[in-house]
């Protein structure tokens, strides 16, 4: 039985977080395997694992649509993957994962068989001889203090003189504000006598199985040398099972993948839709005591827009620019990406100029995070002062000189597009709109209409957002009604979930088709696809508007939060009931044995 340890994440953390987390306990338990699964989203992270649960496990599966901060996590075998592939397949991912351990689920020892000895027997062999007569030792060590600047840096100093000092042969990578530096390799911590681990922080140990580990602090480290190399090799080896598992876990890391730019946008999206949608609703709020009684000062209605539209969506594209640096270069990015993002929004570039500045923020502040080089006693300065400064200043003089007319041009265009809508314009806007939010159901074509919706409240422009929220609703309550008007064309358990789906199609959690979409794709896709690209296209014709990206119906209720409330209504009716009559038609009905027709 493996110990796994997982995390899933989406940018909004609603239904494909919790669907992936679902979909991979129940498949670990039935493949008889102990997991225990973070999620992590725009509430925060819930089912938080603990140092426990880092130290016995051997693998994390992480499947994630965003960036997750991976520190803790250093030295797991890594097994990355999405949050829909996690609820589709969750046990070829399973099946993925656990191969890297070695752990091959499709095939069985033959009866009889004798255990192939372990083969790294020799290797420890060589090391005791090695160490018998005298040849050279080699240490790998982590030195790692809360804010990785001075002692980080001058314990591992230390060390290395010591070694020096000692004939020894080390390599120390340190953990601190900038990230891991000098990162210790596979083949590196393998060819290693002992590891030293000088910290105050946790380090995770996995990656050293089979390795004899002295963990002191990074004081102890820098100021008693010498005693904690004697330590350090006055443990007893390890054992012959130890060795073994070292050499699988060796063999089957293999390294983590970059990022890429589709991912670090979510991550900055995940960052900022708390913020819109809290400033939406403000807003929405507002419109209560009347569609423009913010304009009188002093009034209730205006302090509602003040906070809604004054406050929250004023950090709605500095939020999105820092955290997509953040994605991009971790902390050091952060600063230069929410000032990159606060001179869009004062450039009025908009949501566009917002994720360039943050892509800008992001890939500047790694290349001087990598390449600047400094003596190990000044090395706490790049975090602190050097990065911040040099990539503010890149970031915001490119933002006001090169990218901050154009983006601005380029959003003041659309808007004007966007507000002149009518007929042809209209209707193909909102089949594109509505189709791409059904044709995934979450994922990475739905979550990019619902960005350029949301991104574009910040603008004023409300149309595109009404559109995605409609469509985004239609796919799950179109097959609750098919469920409920053809009985006989789903089984006992569809028409159960049937129920299911229409509570979360009447909150705009598109993810409830899922289940349905992934068992009859052929069919159930098109229907949710032609149901949503309609209602998508009757909200764009009507001129519907909405001023808060989430709630579903429940943001019906508060007056004026939807333009041309009734024809909006009857855009999600008339997708819902297409979605519905398309589906009974191309299903067929059940046999007697519960299966479904061909």
């Amino acid at each position: 039985m493996a110990r796994i340890i997982a995390v899933t994440a989406c940018p909004t953390g609603i239904a494909h977080t919790y669907m992936a987390a679902e979909a991979l306990k129940k498949t670990a338990a039935l493949m008889g395997h102990s997991i225990r699964v973070e999620t992590q989203g725009a509430a925060g992270a819930k089912d938080i694992l603990d140092e426990a649960d880092l130290a016995q496990a051997t693998l994390l599966i992480l499947a994630a649509d965003t960036h997750v901060e991976m520190t803790r996590f250093a030295g797991k075998t890594v097994y990355e993957t999405s949050t829909s592939t996690a609820i589709r397949e969750p046990q070829a991912v399973l099946d993925a994962a656990l191969a890297l351990i070695g752990i091959r689920t499709e095939r069985r020892p033959e009866p009889g068989a004798t255990a192939a000895a372990p083969p790294v027997a020799a290797t420890a062999q060589v090391d005791a001889q090695a160490e018998a007569s005298g040849d050279v030792r080699k240490i790998v060590a982590i030195t790692a203090c809360p804010t990785g600047i001075a002692h980080t840096f001058m314990a591992a100093e230390a060390l290395k003189k010591a070694a020096a000092r000692h004939g020894y042969t080390i390599k120390v990578e340190t953990q601190g504000s900038v990230g891991a530096r000098n990162t210790l390799s596979a083949e590196e911590i393998a060819a290693a006598d002992v590891v030293i681990i000088g910290a105050d922080t946790h380090v995770d140990t996995s990656r050293f199985a089979g390795k004899r580990v002295h963990e002191t602090s990074v004081g102890r480290a820098l100021k008693e040398t010498d005693r904690v190399l004697q330590e350090a090799f006055a443990l007893p080896a390890p054992s012959g099972a130890a060795l073994q598992r070292a050499a699988e876990l060796t063999e089957a890391r293999t390294p983590e993948k970059p990022a890429g730019a589709y991912k670090h946008l979510l991550t900055g999206v995940s960052y900022m839709l708390p913020i819109v949608v809290a400033g939406g609703l403000v807003i929405a709020l507002s419109f209560v005591f009347g569609i423009e009684a913010f304009k009188e000062k002093g009034s209730l209605a205006a302090s509602l827009m003040d906070i809604g539209g004054g406050a929250a969506f004023a950090l709605m594209i500095p939020v999105l620019a820092g955290f997509i640096a953040f994605s991009i270069a971790d902390r050091p990015g952060l600063a230069p990406g929410l000032v990159g993002g606060m001179l869009a929004s004062q450039l009025q570039a908009g949501f566009l100029g917002g994720i360039v500045a943050g892509f800008i923020a992001g890939y500047v502040a790694r290349y001087l995070r990598d390449h600047i080089h400094l003596p190990v006693h000044f090395e706490g300065l790049k975090p602190v002062l050097l990065i911040p400064l040099l990539a503010t200043l890149v970031v915001g003089l490119l933002m006001i000189y090169v990218v901050g007319s154009p983006a601005r041009a380029i959003m003041e265009g659309l808007t004007r597009f966007l507000q002149g809508l009518s007929g042809t314009n209209a209707v193909l806007l909102g089949l594109l709109l509505g189709g791409m939010m059904a044709v995934d159901m979450g994922g990475p074509i739905n979550k990019a209409a619902y960005t350029f919706g949301v991104g574009l409240l910040a603008s004023n422009s409300f149309m595109p957002m009404a559109a995605v929220m409609a469509a985004g609703m239609v796919p799950p309550l179109g097959i609750a009604l098919a469920t409920f008007l053809a009985r006989n064309r789903f089984s006992a358990d569809e028409q159960i979930a049937g129920k299911a789906a229409a509570v979360l199609g009447i909150s705009f959690i598109t993810e409830g088709a899922i289940p349905f979409a992934a068992k009859d794709p052929l069919r159930v896709i098109p229907a949710c696809v032609a149901g949503a690209a309609i209602t998508g296209a009757l909200s764009m014709i009507f001129g519907c508007t909405l001023h808060a990206p989430h709630g579903g119906i429940f943001v019906l209720a508060i007056p004026n939060a939807v333009g041309q409330l009734l024809p909006y209504v009857g855009a999600i009716a008339a997708g819902t009931l297409l979605t519905a009559l398309v589906l009974i038609v191309l299903k067929k009905p059940l046999p007697a044995n519960g299966a479904v027709a061909a």
